[in-house]
């Protein structure tokens, strides 16, 4: 199985090194030195890891066969993809890979069916799951603990416990005023028997 790990940002210097987007929870061991990616475009491609470091806290990596400015910018947006053993698991408990996530079924924890997980989505904050409703409209689930209480891959589901609002257009709206229609009148009316 072919994951994305990484994609290829801006040349960092003049000597072939890149900056790169990272998106596997184990760079150490996917993006490595003398590790061999596949890429997208092909064409780009294969790439071995020479050197990676991490500089002002992004990953910069330098290729092999890769030594000026221009040969690092014309890799720019390029697709690190690496093959992975599907029945390969994260060595934290609590992680996931992409494939096993997507096509869960997702419910809420009283069991109600909410859709199918369809893509996930890297953003820097957090994870998405874009999930697929039975009617085919997509909502957005943050994957973050306080949301998806539960993954259980051998039955295929993950269980949410989403905010009001998150998957329904029935959101609670919190106001600081408690005051019923009437006190606003009922104020205006005292306040001009005080003159």
């Amino acid at each position: 199985m072919q994951l994305v790990v990484a994609r290829i940002g801006r040349a960092h210097g003049i000597k072939g090194e890149v900056t790169v987007e990272v998106r596997t929870d184990e760079p150490e061991l996917r993006l490595g030195p003398g590790a061999v990616l596949t890429t997208d475009p092909a064409s780009a491609g294969p790439l071995t890891i020479e050197t990676g470091r991490v500089h002002s806290g992004r990953l910069l990596l330098r290729f092999e066969g890769v030594r000026d400015r221009n040969g690092a910018e014309a890799l720019r947006n390029t697709l690190l993809i690496a093959d992975v053993d599907p029945a390969e698991l994260p060595e934290e408990p609590d992680e996931y890979y992409d494939h096993q996530l997507m096509d869960l079924d997702v419910v809420l924890t009283d069991g109600t069916e909410v859709g199918r997980i369809t893509e996930i989505t890297h953003l820097p904050s957090q994870d998405l799951f874009i999930v697929e409703r039975p009617d085919g409209t997509e909502v957005m689930i943050p994957f973050v603990e306080q949301i998806v209480t539960e993954i259980d891959l051998e039955a295929q589901r993950a269980v949410i416990d989403p905010p009001p609002g998150l998957i329904d257009d029935r959101a609670e709206i919190a106001s600081a005023r408690d005051d019923e229609p009437g006190d606003d009148t009922e104020n205006a009316e005292n306040a001009g028997d005080a003159n």
